[in-house]
């Protein structure tokens, strides 16, 4: 109860400081959503993408999954919520970017590594994280010998480079990348040093788009 009482109070604090504070801004948001942006994230509790880039509300549309993966396009009757969130984002709100953020640390990319390969046909978890499954292949494939924690953080990283080639098997993504309306961006967060890598589509490598923190910016001084 008492984590329920902190939320609330945290709600609290936000009605009175921010949404009293910026009316003009809830005003227009009343009026309906002009994001720019999808955010594609982990639901990870560590990696809350508002929070990491600072946006404002109605600036990013986002939508969070275990480790932050894009299923590819496909027709059926199951029930597709990230691909449903991504039509509506594209199609609707017309933005014009869209990024799939990862990780390190990742939960879900840790349990795919761990995993046997196996998927029982119960399990949400393991069928969800076997969208990454190539990912894994190719880091085993080309990291049999590193240690656990290396074939970890590679993973993350090519599952995002992953997901960036299942965005393009939706008609309307395509469409759109085609005619330059939209723009696709891998972005990776380093927990280790603070840091923000983005998937270069030339060097086909991670390059660092915000450089980590000085070890020294880590300490406070008493």
């Amino acid at each position: 109860m008492a984590d329920l009482h902190q939320f609330i109070e945290g709600f609290r604090e936000f009605q009175q400081q921010y949404f009293a504070g910026e009316t003009a801004l809830f005003d227009r948001l009343r009026a309906g959503q002009t994001p720019t942006t999808v955010l594609i994230g982990c639901c990870d509790s560590r990696v809350d993408p508002a929070i990491l880039t600072q946006c404002a509300p109605g600036e990013m549309f986002i939508i969070r999954n275990v480790a932050n993966l894009v299923p590819p396009f496909e027709q059926g009757t199951t029930n597709q919520g990230v691909s449903a969130a991504l039509q509506y984002a594209v199609t609707v709100l017309n933005v014009s970017r869209i990024v799939v953020l990862g990780h390190s640390h990742c939960g879900g990319i840790k349990g795919l590594m761990d995993s046997n390969d196996i998927v029982d046909k119960d399990d949400f978890l393991g069928r969800w994280i076997h969208i990454a499954s190539k990912a894994k292949q190719r880091v085993l494939q080309q990291l049999p010998h590193a240690d656990k924690a290396t074939q970890y953080r590679a993973c993350e990283l090519e599952a995002i480079r992953d997901s960036l080639v299942n965005l393009e098997t939706f008609p309307w993504i395509k469409q759109r990348l085609g005619s330059a309306e939209l723009s696709l961006h891998g972005w990776f967060f380093d927990f280790e040093h603070g840091a923000l890598l983005g998937f270069d589509e030339e060097s086909k490598q991670f390059q660092p788009l915000v450089s980590a923190l000085p070890i020294k910016d880590f300490w406070i001084e008493i």
